[in-house]
């Protein structure tokens, strides 16, 4: 079961889905989702790590894994520094 998480209390004003969840071996994940046609460049990568930051601090948890739902083009480098932060990319 996943439970979307109002932008506002992350302060943020992006377009950007958030939600949060347990999966099949009771750890918790978050869930972002990003729909843009703009490119997702090197800068929107450490500016997602804050806003999962913000996320882990509001809701109290450290959760296992972080996905990182996306259909726009994206940036080598940003691709590689997310995969540095620890997302899991999948292209919808």
């Amino acid at each position: 079961m996943l439970e979307s998480i109002d932008k506002k209390s992350l302060g943020t004003r992006k377009k950007v889905d958030i939600y949060e969840g347990i999966d099949l071996k009771g750890y918790f994940i978050s869930i972002f989702v990003l729909e843009q046609k703009s490119r997702f460049l090197k800068k929107n990568a450490s500016e997602f790590e804050i806003l999962y930051e913000r996320l882990k601090t509001l809701q109290d948890h450290n959760y296992k894994k972080k996905l990182f739902f996306y259909k726009m083009p994206f940036c080598s480098l940003a691709q590689k520094q997310m995969k540095e932060f620890g997302w899991k990319l999948i292209k919808i």
